[in-house]
């Protein structure tokens, strides 16, 4: 995908994301449907409901993601967790596909302190297999934690191995977030090369600043140019990733108008 063409969008409101994609001047945004923090299951809020989105985004050009909620951890050992994450997971990516979603973005989860990683990243391939999988499910890296399934390469490899091996692995697909790369203590100049020589793919990338160090752990997102990340850096991870842009960044449409800029003007 060339840099001149690949589509920039935002992490926006879930209420109406064909207004919110217009207001930014994009064809490409991503929401929650429902809290990111509850186990309470979708919602549309859409006023047309899940129709009506398909086909008001379908007419207006809009390519929608979903992101799942963050309190999905498919990993833990810990069943109370595990199966309704599992349960929660199955949801969301049934309402995504209502929508007619491109995709459903999860985070990678971790295992409780003391457990073996490797019961993690087989809960993952047995997630993939309990899951029907009617729209790409993206693994998307994190930034902190010593127990976690995606921060580092290596266990990012372990993981995708284990998803690997699991029936219906063909849909799952990768989610490279750039702030939690940097946070998490992977170098952006590399970083590219080695997801890819890991996954083979990248689908989409969460392009974020860092408010923080490299290597800090923390999952603190800043607007473009703002940050910790060295600007050519950022924008050398960005270009050569080269998938559809979603930005999580602060601010409503105003501030991610600019960041879009900040990055074209780059690219």
């Amino acid at each position: 995908m060339a840099a001149t063409t690949m589509p920039i969008g935002a992490h926006v409101p879930q209420q109406d994301p064909i207004a919110e994609a217009r207001s930014r001047g994009t064809t490409v945004v991503q929401f929650f449907l429902g809290e990111p923090q509850s186990y309470k299951g979708p919602v549309i809020a859409y006023a047309g409901g899940a129709a009506g989105l398909r086909a008001d985004a379908e007419a207006a050009g809009v390519d929608l993601y979903v992101h799942a909620p963050y309190i999905v951890n498919v990993a833990t050992t810990n069943n109370r967790i595990r199966i309704p994450s599992r349960k929660l997971l199955q949801q969301h990516m049934d309402a995504a596909a209502e929508i007619g979603a491109k995709g459903l973005i999860v985070h990678g989860g971790h295992v409780d302190k003391g457990a073996d990683p490797t019961v993690g990243f087989d809960n993952w391939r047995k997630a993939v297999e309990a899951t029907d999988i009617k729209v790409p499910l993206l693994l998307e890296n994190t930034a902190g934690g010593d127990n976690a399934m995606a921060r580092h390469l290596d266990r990012i490899a372990q993981v995708w191995d284990a998803i690997a091996a699991a029936e219906g692995a063909d849909r799952v697909g990768f989610c490279l977030d750039t702030c939690h790369a940097w946070a998490g203590g992977i170098e952006l100049g590399t970083a590219v090369e080695k997801i890819l020589g890991i996954t083979g793919r990248i689908d989409l990338v969460h392009a974020n600043d860092s408010r923080d160090g490299f290597d800090s752990g923390a999952d603190r997102h800043a607007n473009f140019g703002s940050g910790h990340i060295d600007q050519a850096g950022f924008v050398d991870i960005v270009r050569a990733a080269g998938a559809p842009v979603i930005c999580e960044t602060p601010g409503g449409a105003e501030q991610h108008l600019a960041d879009f800029a900040w990055l074209r003007e780059r690219l």
